[in-house]
């Protein structure tokens, strides 16, 4: 990772500290992440859920006034 400088401000120790922290988390996340790995499973993925909203079905009139 090349080296961070600060070019704007005076950060206290514990702010910067808090920025290198994110910051190298989220390196050591994307060296972890490996290309070659299999594709996560259709079903497993959050994203397919977003995509269309359910709609009801044919009857779904009929059993609304069922009572529950």
């Amino acid at each position: 990772m090349p080296p961070i400088k600060v070019l704007h401000g005076q950060p206290s120790p514990e702010e910067l500290a808090a920025v290198l922290a994110v910051v190298s988390a989220r390196a050591a996340a994307y060296a972890a992440r490996s290309e070659d790995a299999a594709p996560a499973s259709v079903w497993a993925d959050r994203a397919r859920a977003m995509t269309r909203p359910p709609r009801p079905g044919a009857y779904a009139w009929r059993t609304s006034a069922w009572a529950r």
